[in-house]
Order: C-alpha cells, then sequence, then structure tokens
C-alpha cells in the first residue's frame, strides 16, 4: 500500500518537556504575530507522559518564561523543596557533607516529570496544536536535495517474522517545512542524523548515565514532604560513578532512584543490583520499610554536557532537549534547559519561516546563535569540567569539583575531554565479579517483578526492536571478553544467555517484551552492535506518577 501523508509547517518528534515547550511557544509567537501555522506533535508512548521518566526536582526558569500564570492554570507543581541534603555513605554509615550550591533547591519544586508533561500537552492542545500520542516516528523523510522532509510513522501489523499479517496498516508520512527532533536522550532517528549530517565532528562524544527509579508510599512517620537527599559512595566502588536520589513527593511519596556512569570499568557490574542493594544501606533501608513499592522504570540520561553538545541544525530540521543534551549534571537536573532548548528553537524557527518562501531545504541557524545567548550555555559552560573529573575516582572527583566550583568558579583555562562510554570496559578476566545479595522483597526485588510495575506491554507478534548488526557477536565477541554484559546491564532483563541440557552451546535470548525503552544496551554495548528501534506506535511502559 501507498503511504498516506499530512502536510504541516512543523512537525515536533517527542512528546517530552522539551517538544512539548517548542510546540507551545510556536503556537504563542503566531498567535501574537496573526499567523496560521500547522503544528504537529507526535509521542511514541502510548498517552503523552507514558514514556516520560525523571527525578524530578523541577527548577521553574523556563516554565515561568513560557506561562507566568502556571499556578493560575494548575500546573502540577505541588511540592516545594523544604531540605537539602547531601551525603557520603560508608557501608554501615553516613557522613554529611555540604550540599554545592548547584545542588540547592530554594524555589525548587519536586514533580513528576510525566504528569507535567500531561499538563503542557493541554495547554498546546489549547493552542491549537495538534498532538497524536501512540504513533512512533520510524523514519526519517528527505527530499531530492538531501534535506529532511519529515518523518514516517512505522507500519502496524508487521509480524515477528517480517511478513504483513490481517492487521496490518501502512505507516503515515508526515511531512514538514521544518522537522524539530525532541526524541529525548539517545533518540533513535536524532542518532542517524548525527551521521548523516556529521553533526557531532566538533563536538565531544556524548556520554551517558542509566538512572534506575522506584516510586513508593511510605509510612507517613517516616515522609518529609519537600526533603531532598543525595548520595554518593557505597554500594559503588570509588572508581565508578554514580550516586542516589530520595525525593519526598506530597501525599506520602517518595521518588528514589540511582545513577550509574555507564562509563564503568567492570563488567560485572549492574545498575539494577546496585540500586536494589543501596536501598538495604541502614540510613536508607527504614524510608521503605513498611511501605509500597507502586511504580518502577529506567531511562538513560545524558552526561556530556558543554563538551558534547553537537550542531543543532541541518537542512530541513533541528534539535532540541536531550536529543542535544542539554542536562546539567552537577545541578542533576535538565528539564529547564530541554524547556528553553525548545522555546528557542520555536522563536528562532517563527522568524525563519516568516522570511521564508521556499518549502525545502530550510536550515534555522538562528536556533544555534540563541542557545549560545542564552542562560543554558552559561550554565552549561561553568559546569563543564565537573563530570570529566570524576573519571579519575571519586575523592579526586569531590576534591576536582570544590577546586572548580568555589575556587575558580567554573573560568579553568582548561576544558577537560570526554571518550565513548563502550569503550571502557576492562576484560572480565582482569576484574573481580560482585556478589550481589539476592533481594528480600521487602526493600529490594528481582527485575521481572520490577518490569511488571513499569507496565510495559508490547505487541507480541511484531518485529524485536533490538537488532543485531551481527548475530554472531554477543557469543563470539561479549561472551568471551566481558561475560556478557548485557545480561547486567539492561535494568529489564531483555538480554539472556541461554544454553542447553548439558550447558554447551550459547545463545543470546532477547526478551523484548520487557524492554522499558531505556537505550542503555544502544550505548554500552562493546562493539556498538545493538540497534534500538522503535516498535509499534504505544509499546513499551506506561508510567503512572513518574
Amino acid at each position: 500500500m501507498d503511504r498516506e501523508f499530512m502536510e504541516y509547517d512543523v512537525v515536533v518528534v517527542g512528546g517530552g518537556p522539551a517538544g512539548l515547550s517548542t510546540a507551545i511557544r510556536l503556537a504563542q509567537v503566531a498567535a501574537e504575530t496573526g499567523r496560521e501555522l500547522g503544528i504537529c506533535v507526535l509521542e511514541k508512548g502510548s498517552e503523552i507522559g507514558a514514556h516520560i521518566l525523571s527525578g524530578a526536582v523541577l527548577e521553574p526558569r523556563a516554565l515561568d518564561e513560557l506561562f507566568p500564570d502556571w499556578k493560575e492554570r494548575g500546573a502540577p507543581l505541588n511540592q516545594p523543596v523544604t531540605e537539602d541534603r547531601m551525603m557520603m555513605l560508608t557501608r554501615t554509615g553516613g557522613i554529611r557533607l555540604p550540599t554545592p550550591p548547584q545542588m540547592r533547591n530554594h524555589g525548587n519544586y519536586i514533580i513528576s516529570l510525566g504528569n507535567l508533561c500531561r499538563w503542557l500537552a493541554e495547554q498546546a492542545e489549547a493552542l491549537g496544536v495538534e498532538i497524536y500520542p501512540g504513533f512512533a516516528a520510524a523514519e526519517v523523510l528527505y527530499r531530492e536535495d538531501g534535506s529532511v522532509r519529515g518523518v514516517a510513522t512505522g507500519d502496524m501489523g508487521v509480524g515477528r517474522d517480517g511478513e504483513q499479517t490481517a492487521n496490518y496498516m501502512p505507516g503515515m508520512e508526515l511531512r514538514a517545512r521544518l522537522t524539530v527532533f525532541a526524541e529525548g536522550c539517545r533518540g533513535s532517528l536524532t542518532k542517524t542524523l548525527f551521521e548523516r549530517f556529521d553533526l557531532r565532528a566538533d563536538a565531544d562524544p556524548q556520554t551517558y548515565g542509566i538512572g534506575i527509579k522506584e516510586l513508593w508510599e511510605v509510612d507517613p512517620a517516616v515522609h518529609s514532604p519537600g526533603r531532598v537527599l543525595h548520595t554518593v559512595g557505597w554500594p559503588m566502588d570509588q572508581q565508578t560513578y554514580g550516586g542516589s536520589f530520595l525525593y519526598h513527593l506530597e501525599d506520602n511519596q517518595v521518588a528514589v532512584g540511582y545513577v550509574v556512569g555507564l562509563d564503568y570499568r567492570n563488567p560485572h557490574l549492574s545498575p539494577f543490583d546496585e540500586f536494589q542493594r543501596f536501598k538495604t544501606h541502614p540510613k536508607i533501608r527504614p524510608v521503605f520499610e513498611g511501605g509500597r513499592r507502586v511504580a518502577y522504570g529506567a531511562r538513560a540520561i545524558n552526561e556530556g554536557g558543554f563538551q558534547s553538545i553537537p550542531r543543532l541544525t541541518f537542512p530541513g530540521g533541528l534539535i532540541v532537549g536531550c536529543s542535544a543534551g542539554f542536562l546539567n549534571v552537577p545541578k542533576i537536573k535538565g528539564s529547564h534547559n530541554a524547556m528553553k532548548s525548545g522555546m528557542l528553537a520555536a522563536e528562532a524557527i517563527a522568524e525563519t519561516l516568516a522570511d521564508e518562501t521556499d518549502a525545502g531545504g530550510i536550515e534555522v541557524e538562528g536556533y544555534a546563535e540563541r542557545v549560545r545567548g542564552s542562560w543554558i550555555w552559561d550554565e552549561l559552560y561553568r559546569v563543564r569540567n565537573i563530570r570529566p573529573g570524576f573519571r579519575a575516582g571519586l575523592f579526586y572527583g569531590l576534591a576536582h569539583a570544590a577546586l572548580d566550583t568555589y575556587i575558580l568558579r567554573g573560568r579553568a583555562p582548561w576544558t577537560l575531554r570526554h571518550h565513548p562510554d563502550h569503550e571502557s570496559l576492562a576484560p572480565a578476566s582482569h576484574c573481580e565479579k560482585i556478589p550481589y545479595p539476592r533481594p528480600d522483597g521487602v526493600v529490594s526485588f528481582d527485575r521481572l517483578s520490577s518490569v511488571f510495575l513499569s507496565n510495559t506491554n508490547h505487541e507480541e507478534n511484531q518485529p524485536v526492536h533490538l537488532t543485531l548488526t551481527d548475530a554472531d557477536i554477543p557469543v563470539r565477541y561479549n561472551l568471551a571478553h566481558y561475560d556478557a554484559p548485557e545480561q547486567r546491564f539492561c535494568p529489564a532483563g531483555v538480554y539472556e544467555i541461554v544454553r542447553d541440557e548439558d550447558g554447551e552451546n550459547p545463545e543470546l535470548q532477547i526478551n523484548a517484551q520487557n524492554c522499558v525503552h531505556c537505550k542503555t544496551c544502544d550505548i554500552k554495548d562493546p562493539l556498538q552492535n545493538i540497534n534500538w528501534v522503535v516498535p509499534e506506535g504505544g509499546g513499551g511502559p506506561n508510567y503512572p506518577n513518574m
């Protein structure tokens, strides 16, 4: 069948804070100037917010600019931060640390970012933006001159064998004068744009962490609304970057999470199991004993910062938010920068479309200029050396961060560089195995019961969306050299080495139905053999209040 198509002025790929802020600001500017613009937002999740996962403490700076009256409009910012704590954990205790200035949260709010996106979508639709959840953008469309023409959604009703079923429906083309890619961290289409337009030619490799989060209802006796706690130290070794957060929301809820830098060396390390072990610490366990775990999820996050910002525009489109990598790692926040980048992009797009009559090959060069002149650029520049300083170990990283923050004030005459995460693993034979305790079912749990709480669902009879460039590499190389690290770096039990009855003939089994779309496998696989592509639209996790 031929694909049907729809035409818009601007198509936004991704219904997160960056994509929705782009659409909203563009609609606002159009209304202010008396113009009509066709604006569409595509979201691969079953609803807006279904795939959104973040801590999250929100700095409302960008929201204040986008909607100065957000309180009157009922934005779901219900719990202001009341207390900041920073702690270094030892095996049995903890040492209170001073809270660095970047991590002080006066004036910020503990929120569900998914709920904020749901609210932003309501505001966007009220401004005339068309939003289509459940439609995954699976292909970038190009014009004859090589510029981006839009995107196509994935075909529906294709069986696991690649053949069309009786329910087959071809994808739809969404053509646009400009296409905005707001897919979030490690977007599957954005990754192809980096290669096609060589957008990373003048930037360091992007580096990442894996963030794993649970939402709990806790005993009111241990609940402190507005408290923010961050920890470093145990259970991580001193050479591995990582740490935790505990955010006390309203209604006796606590968001707890753990982030592990994906530049870790030991292939035996399991970020999921480090998180579960963390919750058993004597300083942490009492918060969750007697409580109830209600949600679970995981997501890769950008950690490259200033050095890793790519070229942001190309003929026919541009990149906003975490697709570009605007997370401030020392601040542990990125939503305000993601939203601001979308707003800057919208203003530049409106200016470009007002001056441009040709429908093809437009490049919004003013967007990058606006970003460089904004508080995003200054904020990321000042903290550019803090994350890479931790490659030398925890204590050196803390000392270097203190020097950079308090003495040099982010103005060091040097810039530390980044290296690709997938190149960091040492051979398994050179590293100690890590004896993780069995989950106790009280505060620590296994992968499968955790995935159940993510409400993950995929149509079973569809092509596996975790594709391998070479099917032999998982056993011939990953298993032989690194003891199949994909079994451990995946937080959802997707990858499993199975053997025959005699324990021979190992094979990699991919349990794609478990995938929570964190993208860790696409990042950390040693030979970059795993390529994450979108499943059928609407598939994946369905996060409530995350």
